[in-house]
């Protein structure tokens, strides 16, 4: 269990915050010896279960990397936020993990799991903006930022805009876009400014003019540095965190004096549903969304758009591959077109509460997700939700066993073929292929077009189909799916020697706990007792029992009937 310290300060403290979970969850995945077991995270004042209740921007970072982590390595990771008067200690812990809820809300006794839920505008009229005050934009000059500039002129009326963006006029089609605005009406100044710096935008707000005073703000600057959780440091989390985060908390101090109608952030759904391969910027989105509750609860104006996929307009999500929109595609979550998206940031606008998900999905395709979050659970109709809910916390045992009592009645080489044709089936989903048939068995994983992130998903579809806890190395350590294939068959279905390597560690084991025990004769009278027990139960004839049979029991005794049953094999 580790406890996430709370934040100094605000801009800081989130990303110190963040890098102390980074570098506590990756030491856990690549510990061998925790491979069996689970990583409690735990914070105060890291999510918010009541309205009005405050986040502490820091442990909400902690909460959108781990989970991103989550994502990544499912089962792996459990994340509580106790408040002062929950009562979190060895004895209530457990009760807590067979909740099977991967995150947790304790409050004084009172558990809550999270859950989205639909909702709709509380207000069918738009908000309406004064003409003459203006509207700052930053990320302006990009796609995103362009299409909200000429939303907030055709839709709400704003004359005066100020968009912001790091290359400013050097930004392709930057006069278009002012001559298309001038053209309905609206002046838009397009200046060169660095939001994360708090100096540079001190300098910005005073330049806004007093005859069209500041009224709006419009938060969708933003910077991806994808990678997973294995591959992110310090410096991945700052270069995600200066432009959202960072500046984010620059605008909200340096306005609050001013009579804002609007303060709008563009967040992401990374940070509440936790997306693989982005940790950092589900950090800094989380934290971000803390800033903007916080201005709520301080009577400000203030609305966190945390938006799902952009299919066009987004110069964040421009980029992504097809394997990438395939990934989206499999979880449930579909492409919003600019109409799409525009009309859910309408309805953001007319509803009453300060932390929102536009997020277009599939919820058919959610209810055949085999790892579906439970915090998407609630949208998938009838039992199916709480089916994928079990699946989610590891529990693939139908598919597991089904396909380890086939390998059981096949010889090796036909098990090596069913293995194989699973291995390759998966490869080509993670790729995006329609068919298997593609799929080359002795070509290594990057020359297939794998990367961090889809090796990742290979191995928790592997993992899932198979019941082994597999490493996030796997495509490294075997690089090829036949290579692969014949690892899964040797973990599955061990040969005898391997079970007798196996066997003889843990004698070791078992002889090391022996060599410790205290000089007491009452106590050694019980182990020898014991250990009499176990002999003869391994003296008992075992003519008609299998290898599988004979594996099977032996990996499920303990170190003690493994003692005496090798012993009695090598006649010692």
């Amino acid at each position: 269990m580790w406890c996430a310290p709370t934040s100094a300060d605000a801009a800081s403290g989130a990303v110190g915050a963040a890098c102390g979970v980074l570098a506590v969850v990756q030491r856990w995945l690549v510990d061998e010896e925790c491979g069996d077991a689970r990583l409690v995270v735990v914070t105060e004042r890291g999510v918010g279960v009541v309205p009005g209740e405050v986040v502490d921007a820091g442990a909400a970072a902690v909460w959108g990397l781990v989970r991103s982590a989550q994502a990544e390595n499912p089962g792996r990771i459990t994340i509580v936020d106790a408040d002062a008067d929950a009562v979190l200690t060895a004895h209530t812990l457990p009760s807590l993990l067979a909740t099977d809820e991967p995150q947790l809300a304790l409050r004084g006794a009172e558990l809550h799991a999270p859950r989205l839920t639909r909702t709709a505008p509380e207000n069918s009229e738009p908000v309406s903006l004064d003409p003459d005050g203006t509207v700052l934009v930053t990320g302006g000059t990009g796609d995103l930022g362009a299409l909200v500039a000429r939303h907030l002129v055709h839709r709400y009326g704003a004359r005066h805009l100020v968009l912001v963006s790091r290359s400013g006029a050097r930004a392709a089609g930057t006069a278009e876009l002012q001559a298309e605005l001038a053209a309905a009406g609206a002046q838009a100044e397009v200046v060169s400014c660095d939001v994360a710096d708090r100096a540079a935008v001190a300098q910005l707000l005073s330049a806004v003019p007093a005859e069209h005073p500041l009224t709006g703000v419009v938060h969708c600057a933003g910077a991806l540095d994808d990678g997973v959780i294995g591959a992110l440091d310090e410096q991945r989390i700052g270069r995600v965190f200066a432009p959202k985060y960072d500046a984010l908390c620059h605008l909200d101090e340096l306005t609050r004096e001013s009579d804002l109608e609007l303060f709008v952030l563009f967040s992401s759904a990374a940070g509440v549903l936790g997306t693989p391969g982005q940790g950092n910027y589900a950090a800094a989105n989380a934290a971000a969304d803390a800033v903007v509750r916080a201005r709520r609860a301080a009577g400000l104006p203030g609305v966190s758009m945390a938006w799902g996929w952009w299919g066009q307009g987004s110069g964040l999500t421009g980029k992504l591959s097809e394997a990438d929109r395939e990934r989206f595609a499999r979880g449930g979550v579909v492409a919003m077109s600019p109409d799409e998206g525009l009309a859910l940031f309408d309805a953001a606008l007319a509803h009453g509460d300060p932390e929102l998900v536009p997020v277009k999905l599939d919820v058919t395709k959610l209810g055949h997700v085999g790892t579906l979050s439970p915090l998407l659970s609630g949208l998938v109709a009838g039992p199916a939700g709480t089916a994928r809910r079990t699946a989610h916390s590891g529990d693939g045992r139908n598919n597991t066993e089904a396909l380890r009592a086939k390998l059981a009645a096949l010889p090796g080489p036909e098990q090596e073929r069913l293995l194989l044709d699973l291995v390759v089936s998966q490869v080509a989903t993670v790729l995006g292929h329609s068919r298997a048939a593609g799929v080359e068995a002795s070509k290594p994983f990057t020359a297939l077009g794998f990367d961090s992130l889809t090796a990742v998903e290979l191995r928790n579809r592997l993992s899932q189909e198979t019941g082994l806890r597999l490493p996030a190395t796997l495509t490294f350590d075997h690089p090829t799916p036949l290579a692969l294939t014949q690892f899964l068959q040797t973990e599955i279905s061990p040969s005898e020697t391997q079970t007798l390597d196996w066997a003889m560690n843990e004698i070791d084991k078992m002889e090391s706990v022996l060599s410790e025990l205290p000089p007491d004769d009452a106590v050694r009278a019980r182990v020898t007792d014991r250990l009499r027990v176990l002999l003869s139960r391994a003296g008992e004839p075992t003519s008609e029992v299998s290898g599988a049979v004979l594996t099977e029991q032996l990996q499920a005794s303990s170190s003690e009937e493994l003692f005496q049953f090798v012993d009695r094999q090598l006649g010692a």
